[in-house]
C-alpha cells in the first residue's frame, strides 16, 4: 500500500494494489474507486482532502508529490 498527497490540488491517492486501470467509480462528491478489469480494488483518490478532514494529514504518513 501506498499513500500519496498532492497539496496543490489537495487530493489523497491510497494505492492499494499494482495493476492496469480499466475503470472508476464515484461513490460521492470527493471519493473515487479505481478497478481493474477483473474488478479488483486499485485504488482510492480523495479529493479536498484537507478542506473535509483537517487533522487526517496528521495521523498517517504520506509521500508527498513531487512538483515540478
Amino acid at each position: 500500500m501506498e499513500i500519496k498527497y498532492d497539496p496543490d490540488v489537495d487530493a489523497m491517492y491510497i494505492r492499494l494494489r499494482e495493476g492496469v486501470f480499466h475503470h472508476n467509480k464515484k461513490l460521492d462528491d470527493n471519493t473515487i474507486i479505481n478497478y481493474d478489469k477483473e474488478g479488483n480494488v486499485l485504488g482510492i483518490e480523495l479529493l479536498f482532502v484537507k478542506e473535509n478532514n483537517p487533522y487526517l494529514l496528521q495521523d498517517i504518513s504520506v509521500k508527498q508529490v513531487a512538483t515540478a
